[in-house]
């Protein structure tokens, strides 16, 4: 199983991007990754790019409809050959309100979308690569016109690409037409075994692609700590991220599969009221019992075994999650015992 640790800087901020990813290059890690919430994430990659020569180069995501498809073919395919065929495209859809609030973006049914995206891009990428006419037409993107002023060299192959999703329609579409799947932290072992492999062989069976040939990314969180006082601080935070999540609709199948759908409305309803405190309150409704499903929680030498018990047989890389684990020193000792010997 490979080992991911995020590129861990204040607010987003670029000045210290390298030496992360340097540091993480050094620990002998096998990617650094970057989600999309303060800042662009191949603004990071690109500069770990030029500070490391190995560790693989991950979105962890990158909102795809924020953007076209030639917008991110052309931004992909630069860092592709600057780090010498080292990216990882993880893609995201976000949710309808950010697409069309904060990004005044349209949206319109997200699986098919989303698959129509990534066939996007490859056509894109293939014109660039054998000089052939560019002429993609679907129901959501139409690219028609390339001409040799536009077309970037293309030194190295194309880059995988995975999709993030939860429901069943965006994770078959992931096992359909990309080359991996990002696990969404909001997911338990039960719902990865019951839901989300067979989901993603169905759209492989469909595409008719091997079973075996598909990466699948965890970023599954871990509660920890040094400390008492830093476990309890990890597990507040841990409580309060899956509350957020948990209100969302979008989610709500997980929490309908354990049997907790009245948690979930009790979610909602509670991030949508003026509470000032209402993240903390939504958090203190996730119990143990919850926490336990979504997390493994444990000291630093030893929630690492206890993640590999629980996913090592269902994934083949881990995305170490900051949420639980903000210290960057801990996050590279927790990281060290989930790798391969």
């Amino acid at each position: 199983m490979k080992v991911d640790l995020p590129l861990s800087v204040p607010g987003g901020a670029l000045g210290s991007v390298a030496e992360v990813a340097r540091a993480a290059e050094a620990g002998g890690f096998d990617g650094v990754s970057y989600s999309e919430t303060t800042s662009d994430p191949l603004l990071h990659l690109t500069v770990a790019a030029g500070a490391t020569e190995r560790v693989d180069l991950i979105t962890d995501i990158i909102v795809a409809f924020a953007r076209s498809p030639m917008t991110l073919a052309v931004q992909a395919r630069a860092i592709q050959d600057y780090s010498q065929g080292r990216l990882v495209l993880g893609l995201g859809s976000q949710i309808k309100p950010h697409i069309e609030r904060r990004f005044s973006m349209p949206w319109s049914s997200p699986a098919a979308r989303m698959a129509e995206f990534v066939a996007a891009m490859r056509a894109i990428w293939h014109s660039w690569e054998t000089g052939e006419k560019l002429d993609f037409r679907g129901d959501f993107y139409t690219h028609t016109l390339m001409t040799p002023m536009f077309t970037p060299p293309s030194d190295y192959p194309q880059p995988k690409v995975f999709i993030a999703g939860v429901g069943e329609r965006m994770t078959e579409a992931a096992g359909e037409v990309a080359d991996g799947m990002l696990i969404h932290p909001f997911s338990t072992e039960r719902y990865l075994r019951e839901v989300t492999l067979p989901a993603i062989a169905r759209g492989r069976q469909r595409a008719g692609r091997a079973a075996g040939d598909f990466g699948i990314t965890s970023s599954a969180f871990i509660v920890t700590g040094r400390d008492e006082a830093e476990l309890t601080a990890s597990a507040t935070r841990v409580r309060e991220q899956i509350a957020f999540y948990g209100s969302t609709p979008a989610y709500r199948p997980v929490l309908e599969l354990h049997g907790w759908a009245e948690l979930g409305d009790d979610l909602n309803r509670l991030s949508k009221s003026q509470e000032a405190d209402k993240w903390q309150q939504m958090g203190k409704l996730i119990d143990d019992e919850v926490l336990d499903a979504f997390a493994v929680r444990g000291e630093p030498d030893r929630v690492g075994a206890a993640l590999r018990e629980r996913y090592s047989t269902l994934i083949t890389r881990y995305a170490v999650n900051e949420v639980g684990i903000g210290d960057p020193t801990l996050q590279h000792q927790v990281a060290a015992t989930l790798r391969d010997d």
